[in-house]
Formats: C-alpha cells, structure tokens, sequence
C-alpha cells in the first residue's frame, strides 16, 4: 500500500512528457488536437473501445445534433460541405473519426481511471488505471504527469431515479442509453420518464413504431421550435421565448408547463436544456403521446401519478438523463463541486491549480467545449514550451562541461 491506502502491487508507472487526458470524447479529441498543434505530447486514457462511446454506444438511432454543424464542430476542422445542416448520428461519429485521423490521436482504450491525486511531494498527477479489455493482464498502470486534463463530461453516467415499487415491476426496465429504436415496442404502452430532447424524441420515434408511449413531465419545460423563418432558435436566441409561444401555441393545456424564466436564463442557470421540437408536440396536441404528472408508485403492471391516475404499462424507460463521474474518481475538492461541474461556470471553468483543467462541462455544448481546448492547449503550451527550453539548456550546459574535462 501507498502513504494513501492504495495497492501497489503489479503496478506499472509510466512517465508522461505533457498532459494526461481522461477521455475520449469530443472534447478530449478537441484537446488533442489543440496540443498537437502547439507540438505538446500528452496521452489520452479512456475506458471504452472507442473514440466518442456515448454516441457510438448509447444513443439511439434517429438521433440528430440538435444544433446547425457551425456550432458543434471542433477546432481546426470543419464539418464536411456536404453534410446536411443537422448531422445524423452516423454522420457526426465519422467526422469524429475522421478528426482522430487527421490529427493523428490515438488514444488508450479500456484504460479506466480507478483515481487521480496530485503528488504534493513531486508537484506531479498521478493517475491509475485498469484495463478493461478482453486481453486485460490484471495489472493497473500508474501514469505521472505534471499536468491532467479532465475531459470526461457531463453525461459519463446515466441516472435512474429510485422509484417506489420499481423492483416489483414486471415488465422491461431501462434507461434511454439502452435505446436504439421502437420496432421492439411495437402495440405496447411504455412509460417514458422525462420530457427533454431524449423523452420526446423516444415518444416520438415509438409512435412511428405503433407503441403507445406516456411521457411524465414532473416539472415545467420550454418547448421551442427547432428553427423559427428558417433559422435556427440557437441563433434567433433573443426571439426565443415569445417567439417560440407564437409558432407553437399554448402548450400549457397539453401538461407542459413553461419555466418562468426563459430558455437560455434556464440553461445558464441549471444546465437545463430546451427541447427543440421536431415533431413530438404535434404527437401530444393529437393525444398520441399521453402526458402525465409525477409518479407515486409502481406495481407490477401499472403506474399510479401524484394526482392519483393509475395507467397500465408493458415498459419503462427512464430519459432521466446524465451526470458526470468525475467526483468518483478524482481526489480533489477546491476546483470540482460535489456534483462533479468546476465550481466556476463558463468561461472561468476550464482551469484550476496545480496543472488541473477541465474542459466539456460548459452546459452550452460542443461550441463551449472547442473554447475551453484551445484555452487549455495554449496554455499549457505555453508552459511545456518554457520548461523543454530550460531542459535543453541545462543538457547543453551540462554537455559543455563534461567536455572540458
């Protein structure tokens, strides 16, 4: 054991000459990318197969970005000219792939961080992983670096809530990760909890596969038009709240109640994103999509909601959403909150002390997280730059004056 209680036993350690960034998301590639660029080393670790596993593996395949390509593409590349102006799923995971090849990143995979602390002794992150792979040889690795670039984001795990009789439900339980497409569904009542972008594209998706889905709204909601006179809302963003209501009409009498704030107000406060609409409202103005309160409790068939309503369902699918793992494994509090967020919002959340920064915890998406790569990258650059010259000339001085002798 070490002076902090963790094994060390089959633990190998190696040096990193530049930064270690856990994850290998998009922001972790839009890192990458950026150190690249400055002529800075790194490592990125991330514990799945794949670049981007959220979209790869856990999202479901009508899936669209919900913004124009101009807003989500990631520094010094962008979306190719003839993808449409919102990316398919498919479509976003091979210009990912695409950018991992063109700026030659070639992250570690099934390398899953066990902890991270800074070495006060040495001034260096240490960081220990496991290998999550088939070929795994048991052993954990030690990386050392002077500087440790949290890219892990905001939705690294699903979140289910502990609903009253949950465990007595027959029928199938599962989170919106899990889901790929309705044909599976097809003649069943399934109760989709949650009403952001997720919930209502699931509903949606399972009335074009003939389910019968009944979507809880436990709290009030914006819901915007995806584009107002053929513009994106994202960039109309001042005409959100009174336009929106003009193109859409009372949603209110359909059981979604409007926040008192506006959408972006909501967004930079809470991280709560607006559900851009693309076809489910009009679902729920028909009645095919059945709007319900807050759940009381489950029993084996059936759902009873806080106004006492009882609905008989075959499935459960939580759109509940996400949250970051970073508190899990991270040893530091004065940078991270408990809810795993930099305690300082965008943009003043991207760097700490020590050589800690974060990047893809904005809340506004990939156009924050491209910001935050390039700060990072910079910086650090910076750094690395000034130490490898006094490196080189301490070697040289040192070179000199074993010469004289």
């Amino acid at each position: 054991m070490d002076r902090h209680g963790h094994a060390i036993s089959n633990r190998r350690c190696v040096w990193v000459n530049g930064p270690i960034i856990v994850g290998a998301g998009p922001s972790g590639l839009a890192v990458g990318a950026c150190l690249k660029e400055q002529g800075v080393p790194f490592v990125i670790l991330e514990r799945s197969d794949c670049i981007a596993s959220l979209w790869q593996r856990r999202t479901y395949d009508r899936l669209k970005l919900h913004l124009p390509k101009q807003f989500c593409q990631l520094p010094r590349l962008p979306f190719p000219d003839d993808f449409p102006t919102y990316p398919s799923k498919n479509q976003f995971i091979s210009y990912l792939e695409e950018y991992a090849r063109h700026f030659d990143l070639a992250p570690k995979f099934n390398e899953c961080v066990q902890w991270a602390r800074f070495d006060d002794t040495c001034g260096l992150w240490r960081v220990c992983t496991a290998n999550q792979g088939k070929a795994s040889y048991g052993g954990e690795v030690e990386y050392i670096a002077r500087w440790l670039v949290v890219a892990t984001g905001e939705n690294a795990e699903a979140v289910v809530p502990d609903l009253e009789g949950l465990g007595g439900f027959k029928g199938k339980v599962s989170h919106v990760c899990e889901y790929k497409q309705g044909a599976v569904y097809g003649g069943d009542r399934v109760l989709v909890v949650g009403c952001g972008n997720s919930g209502m594209e699931v509903c949606l998706d399972l009335c074009n596969h003939d389910a019968k889905p009944v979507m809880v709204v436990r709290s009030s909601v914006h819901v915007l038009p995806r584009e107002i006179l053929g513009k994106s809302t994202f960039e109309t963003a001042v005409f959100l709240k009174n336009g929106s209501h003009s193109v859409l009409g009372n949603v209110e009498k359909y059981g979604l109640k409007r926040p008192e704030i506006g959408p972006l107000q909501l967004k930079n406060a809470m991280g709560k994103t607006p559900v851009l609409d693309i076809g489910a409202l009009g679902k729920i103005k028909s009645g095919e999509i059945k709007v319900v309160p807050a759940i009381k409790r489950l029993d084996s068939n059936s759902v009873e909601f806080v106004n006492g309503e009882r609905v008989e369902v075959d499935s459960v699918i939580f759109a509940t959403g996400y949250r970051s793992n970073v508190p899990y494994w991270l040893q530091e509090c004065d940078f991270f909150s408990k809810n795993g967020f930099p305690k300082n919002p965008f943009p003043n959340g991207w760097k700490g002390k020590s050589g800690l920064y974060a990047v893809g915890f904005t809340r506004i998406g990939l156009s924050g997280a491209s910001v935050d790569a390039m700060k990072i990258a910079q910086d650090i650059g910076k750094m690395w730059k000034a130490e490898t010259r006094q490196t080189k000339q301490f070697n040289a001085c040192h070179r000199r004056c074993i010469s004289q002798f």
